[in-house]
């Protein structure tokens, strides 16, 4: 008599518990600055809670060589994972950007300048949106990691790096610059692989109304 076979979940990888550390550390890292934005608003400033932002932070974005290599080394690439770990990159460099640009709060330097964040935005809006309507109408979408999109991950983390080290703005606003313009960069790139997918690809057929 055959044997039905079960499916069993597959247990936590040691990389993906790993991301899942880095996500947890990311709502630290806000409180940090947070509270350290609430101490220079009543003008006494906790440094502590600046470093110790820094240090948190450095730590989240080198874990996250950490995980890659855990995940290929032993060979335990899963989908979890691979939907976690671009979602940890990317609450952590949202919140270090939205938190070092306050312009109400002009005691905090250096400060990413409002119109990055709305770059920022923008492109991961048009971006998330445009996946999710080639999929609409062709039935398939691929997304293809681009060098430049990588490089501005990069320089945006060294710009949130920098900001938090408090350095000279002149070194600040150059790594600024460079990240806004990969940023831009990728989304042209980007926005030329949707437009080919929806000129190669064929429109899922419709379902004729009753």
């Amino acid at each position: 008599m055959p044997t039905q076979k079960t499916t069993e979940p597959q247990p936590l990888t040691l990389a993906t518990k790993v991301t899942i550390i880095r996500l947890l550390g990311v709502p630290v890292f806000i409180l940090l600055l947070l509270y350290y934005g609430r101490s220079l608003a009543a003008h006494e400033p906790e440094h502590w809670l600046r470093w110790s932002a820094l240090a948190l932070f450095v730590t989240i974005a080198a874990t996250d060589a950490l995980d890659g290599y855990l995940a290929r080394s032993r060979n335990e690439i899963t989908w979890l994972g691979r939907v976690l770990d671009p979602l940890a990159d990317k609450a952590l460099s949202l919140a270090g950007i939205l938190l070092l640009s306050r312009p109400s709060l002009p005691e905090l330097q250096p400060q990413f300048p409002v119109w990055f964040i709305w770059l920022v935005i923008s492109r991961d809006a048009i971006t998330i949106g445009g996946v999710f309507l080639i999929d609409f109408l062709t039935g398939t979408v691929t997304v293809r990691p681009r060098i430049s999109g990588k490089a501005a991950t990069f320089f945006v983390m060294i710009a949130i790096g920098l900001a938090l080290a408090g350095v000279p703005d002149t070194l600040f606003h150059s790594f600024v610059g460079m990240a806004a313009f990969l940023i831009f960069l990728s989304f042209i790139l980007y926005l030329r692989d949707g437009w080919l997918q929806l000129d190669r690809g064929h429109l899922k057929p419709t379902t004729p109304e009753s």
